[in-house]
């Protein structure tokens, strides 16, 4: 499938956003149970830091879509359709986490409220994986996202970068929980990178079900084809291929095994995690992340890309 920039962005912005989320909530938890010590600046920002990356990928996203003005009758759908139950959780992750933030910054006389606020945005975190994955895993044309892995991969995923964006904020405002961030980051990392390659693996080992043999009902070993099926571009041309060579998707899926995943974490175990290390880390990791989802996108084939296949 053609990888479209504007949703590589919002899964990979919005995905890390949440994954911080969840590293600040449990944070907070452990703060009020005085298991660890952390100041409330350090959630009231990473709560606004959650909202830029929500927000950002949110504004990526509209480029998606042919009308954005009628964005809102995406919601009409929520029964049958994961793509509108993502568009109903979105806003409300971003309310509560607004609120949850406001909660630290005002500093809320209510804890339990503030708890539960947290609790709240935390579930809803979890709920916009599920949604934003499956509208992908539940295609059941494309075999190499129908698979529980896709959903999983954009939670974990998501949740290592969102740790790695949360060791750098606490290296600034709460140095004394760095090296157990470091450590939890290191460990997402490594399940995330482990449960990509395994759906990688999948992918390139997915048996067909059709060939050209079956497609046309010939049982000839041997079955060339030398025309794509059409005089022109179309529709299907367009978005069915993305259009590079091999040997660039080989290199999307070094950059993003490399600068998304074996970087992060080899830094952090090799290297003391300062402030600077951190913040270079982050930006490094970014566009090995944003080559992930490019191969993602890439790795979807469908059916009717062997009638396309070649160009006469």
């Amino acid at each position: 499938m053609r990888p479209p920039w504007s949703m590589i962005i919002f899964t990979t912005l919005a995905g890390a956003g949440q994954g911080l989320l969840l590293l600040l909530v449990l944070l907070d938890f452990l703060r009020r149970a005085g298991a660890v010590e952390a100041p409330t600046l350090l959630f009231s920002v990473g709560a606004a830091a959650v909202l830029l990356l929500s927000g950002c990928g949110l504004v990526a996203a509209t480029f998606h879509l042919g009308h954005p003005l009628r964005a809102w009758r995406a919601m009409a759908m929520w029964r049958t359709s994961w793509l509108s139950r993502e568009v109903i959780v979105l806003p409300a992750f971003m309310a509560v986490v607004a609120l949850w933030g406001a909660s630290h910054l005002l500093g809320w006389p209510a804890p339990l409220a503030g708890a539960l606020a947290g609790l709240a945005a935390a579930a809803l975190a979890l709920l916009l994986y599920v949604c934003t994955g499956m509208i992908y895993g539940a295609v059941k044309a494309i075999r190499a996202w129908a698979t529980p892995l896709t959903p999983l991969n954009f939670a974990l995923i998501g949740l290592a970068s969102g740790a790695l964006l949360a060791t750098a904020l606490a290296s600034a405002l709460a140095p004394n929980l760095v090296p157990g961030l470091a450590l939890a980051t290191v460990g997402a990392t490594v399940l995330a990178a482990a449960t990509r390659g395994a759906t990688l693996w999948r992918n390139l080992n997915l048996p067909a079900k059709t060939t050209l043999q079956t497609a046309i009902g010939m049982r000839h070993p041997r079955i060339r084809q030398i025309s794509q099926g059409s005089m022109g571009g179309s529709f299907n041309t367009r978005e069915f291929f993305h259009g590079q060579p091999e040997v660039f998707v080989q290199r999307m899926r070094w950059a993003a095994a490399l600068l998304g995943f074996a970087l992060p974490a080899l830094a952090l175990l090799l290297a003391a995690p300062s402030p600077a290390l951190l913040s270079v880390l982050c930006l490094l990791q970014l566009p090995g992340l944003l080559a992930e989802r490019w191969s993602f996108f890439a790795e979807g084939q469908h059916t009717q890309n062997l009638y396309y296949r070649a160009v006469g």
